[in-house]
């Protein structure tokens, strides 16, 4: 099977191309594992911390891709036959162990055996992929495949954190800062489910900040303009600290910030030093990160987007195009989510 090889750190300022198509062999399934023909499979920020160092794999090479849709080609034993011909996602969730205190209550995103698709097993920028069943979810007839593969990441985990985010805010104003692939899935969600409440969305680029107002944003501005009324919840889905700073300034009393990233980057760490107490953090406000998805957020959220119906904006890339498709996320070329194409 054709598949891209991450097999190094990479520093994409010099190294144009950080993965390598190759030939593998087919892989075979265990024990309570499926085979999947992958179809489409996402392209996520994650990727990016991933080839730079900072959510290295545990071992190279590895396969990356945790945004994945497939069928079911073979079943491994122990799983019924029954699930051939499956349509599924698997998202960056892998597997978890099932047994800890997190995994028996509802936590399994903070497991500490949890593996990630993509970064501790391979992922889905291949032709076929190996996952445990019980990590492969059935998806909704209504989605097409395409618009499912940002579903199962940016989709998942920015509803895990529009839920923690909801949590805090009661009717208050949401805000968003940063409007990529994650950000303008929330905004959806967050206009179907409190169709009155203003969502308030910070974003550098201006085409970005008129896709918001497109999508039905309340008001836009740049990352550190002063909103028109101070916020109860804002979702930070950006991969600095910049905007951190700013968003907490623009917090009401009680307000809470919930960090949608799993790494930052360190180019501006050194703002964390000018952080100022009184203005950014006093009167009980609270900072939150979102730590992975549970495959109950990824199904629970998968419902709600058929039902809206969500469709996220797309653009399809080949597999062997793969490289490009990271060098422009990285250059900040967005609009919605990328996605690769590797069968039909």
């Amino acid at each position: 099977m054709k598949a891209m090889l991450l097999e190094k750190i990479c520093d994409l300022r010099t190294e144009r191309e950080p993965l390598r198509l190759a030939d593998l062999p087919l892989p075979e399934p265990g024990p309570g594992e499926v085979r999947l023909r992958v179809l489409v499979c996402g392209v996520c920020h994650t990727e990016l911390d991933e080839i730079e160092g900072r959510t290295p794999p545990p071992v190279y090479p590895v396969v990356p891709g945790h945004q994945v849709v497939g069928i079911i080609d073979k079943v491994g034993d122990a799983v019924p036959a029954a699930r051939l011909g499956e349509r599924v996602g698997v998202a960056w969730i892998f597997s978890a162990c099932g047994n800890c205190r997190w995994c028996r209550e509802g936590l399994e995103n903070l497991c500490p055996d949890y593996r990630a698709t993509g970064r501790d097993a391979d992922g889905g920028y291949a032709e076929y992929m190996l996952v445990p069943a019980a990590f492969a979810v059935p998806l909704p007839a209504s989605l097409d495949d395409v618009a499912t593969a940002p579903l199962l990441c940016a989709g998942a985990v920015g509803y895990r954190s529009w839920k923690l985010a909801r949590a805090a805010a009661d009717n208050g104003p949401l805000g968003l800062t940063g409007f990529g692939s994650s950000g303008h899935l929330v905004l959806q969600l967050a206009r179907y489910q409190d169709p009155e409440r203003p969502v308030y969305v910070f974003a550098r680029n201006e085409n970005e900040r008129r896709f918001a107002l497109d999508l039905g944003a309340t008001w836009t501005g740049d990352t550190e303009e002063k909103p028109p009324a101070l916020l109860a919840a804002i979702i930070d889905t950006t991969p600095v600290w910049k905007p951190v700073l700013a968003a907490l300034k623009c917090l009401a009393p009680g307000g809470r910030l919930v960090i949608n990233a799993i790494r930052k980057e360190d180019r501006d760490r050194d703002l964390l030093a000018e952080l100022d107490y009184p203005s950014q953090l006093w009167q009980e406000k609270e900072l939150k990160s979102v730590a992975n998805v549970t495959r109950q957020d990824v199904v629970e959220f998968l419902r709600l987007a058929a039902a809206i119906p969500l469709r996220p904006t797309c653009r399809e890339y080949p597999l062997a195009e793969a490289n490009r498709a990271l060098l422009e996320l990285k250059e900040g070329h967005i609009r919605g989510a990328k996605v690769l194409r590797i069968s039909e």
